[in-house]
């Protein structure tokens, strides 16, 4: 029969195991022990003091297994990975990578450190899998980042509790691209927007967004073209709400653009007219006669997040949208911010400038 140790709980249970003095992995280094089949006897347990009263709280689930001991192994969150993280689970991850990076790690060094595996630091910086704040800031600390803000920053995404956003409605609906914008407008603290080819999606009226979809190319079944239009209606809640502030930066070219004729330009032009009165809203109109601008063609949005670092910008392309979050990449948008703001109209030379154009289109087609 085999010696034994009893492991006594304070005021708990008591078991008795197996002694196993020298153990180490190697199983030649199992001298002086006796390897008949091990026998366990468990005293009945005391239910007003439980074993588990002695161990410190953990955070999370306590019915995972257990070593021989009874002490849990180190939580790890090896849960099945995400097949479509959201915009700001792909954020969290993109973060920890360039955290990762700039201190000239790679996946497995980081891993070692950390307690992880290189498949986990991969899924993590992927947005695939979750992690605890706990596991945030071990992370920042072996990577020796101090910028607080940024782990604080981070940490709130973390631990936010909101309620999954209308977007999610649509997801598996519509195009996840048109969700990702939802949600990066939802989480801004201020939206910045530059078109070129037409009136912002955020101030189309109902039929201009209608017909702006009809002109897509290959085109689109009706149904389509009505979705993406009740999609695009409920997004503007965001700016028309006033709970974040808007500018929108149009060339004069998206003004004179007839989507579906000259009756749904007049009254798209009106509802501009209308929004500018907004205090929360901004529409300043690039007009043609700017002697230069700068090279983008393309319509984009600029999102101020709650620093500086997590800044983001969306560009719309004929093939869809492209999520930038690079610091290089969003000290570029905000460059080209600062040369619209110094070539476009101010916002009351704005207004009347509008009403100009809708007047001249109503005349021509009176």
């Amino acid at each position: 029969m085999p010696r034994v140790a009893a492991l006594r709980c304070e005021m708990g249970s008591m078991r008795l195991l197996p002694r196993e003095t020298g153990v180490t992995d190697d199983p030649s280094d199992r001298r002086d022990i006796d390897h008949s089949p091990e026998r366990e006897q468990v005293f009945p347990r005391c239910e007003m003091f439980p074993l588990s009263c002695c161990r410190p709280p953990l955070d999370g689930p306590t019915d995972r297994p257990r070593g021989r001991l009874g002490i849990e192994p180190a939580r790890k969150e090896a849960m099945a990975p995400r097949t479509n993280p959201t915009l700001r689970q792909r954020r969290l991850g993109a973060e920890l990578r360039r955290m990762r990076e700039q201190a000239g790690f790679g996946g497995s060094e980081l891993g070692r450190a950390v307690g992880m595996n290189p498949a986990q630091v991969t899924q993590m910086e992927a947005g695939k899998i979750g992690i605890s704040v706990e596991r945030l800031r071990t992370v920042a600390a072996t990577c020796m980042c101090a910028n607080e803000p940024l782990i604080t920053a981070l940490a709130n995404i973390i631990t936010e509790r909101e309620k999954p956003g209308w977007w999610e409605e649509y997801r598996g609906v519509i195009s996840t691209d048109f969700v990702d914008v939802a949600e990066f407008e939802s989480h801004a603290r201020r939206l910045t927007t530059f078109t070129m080819a037409f009136v912002p999606g955020l101030l189309q009226t109902g039929r201009y967004a209608a017909a702006v979809f009809a002109e897509t190319f290959p085109p689109l079944p009706r149904h389509e073209v009505d979705l993406r239009t009740a999609f695009r209606m409920q997004r503007q809640r965001i700016v028309r709400s006033g709970t974040t502030p808007y500018t929108a930066f149009v060339h004069e070219a998206a003004l004179r653009m007839k989507f579906s004729g000259p009756a749904v330009l007049t009254e798209q032009l009106s509802a501009l007219i209308e929004d500018s009165e907004q205090p929360t809203i901004s529409i300043r109109v690039i007009p043609f006669e700017v002697d230069a601008m700068p090279s983008s063609n393309e319509n984009f949005t600029y999102a101020d997040g709650p620093i500086p670092e997590l800044d983001t910008a969306q560009m719309d392309t004929g093939l869809g949208i492209r999520i930038f979050d690079a610091p290089s990449h969003t000290a570029k948008f905000r460059s080209l911010l600062a040369r619209f703001d110094s070539y476009a109209l101010s916002k009351e030379d704005s207004r009347g400038f509008i009403e100009s154009i809708k007047k001249e289109v109503e005349s021509k087609h009176a």
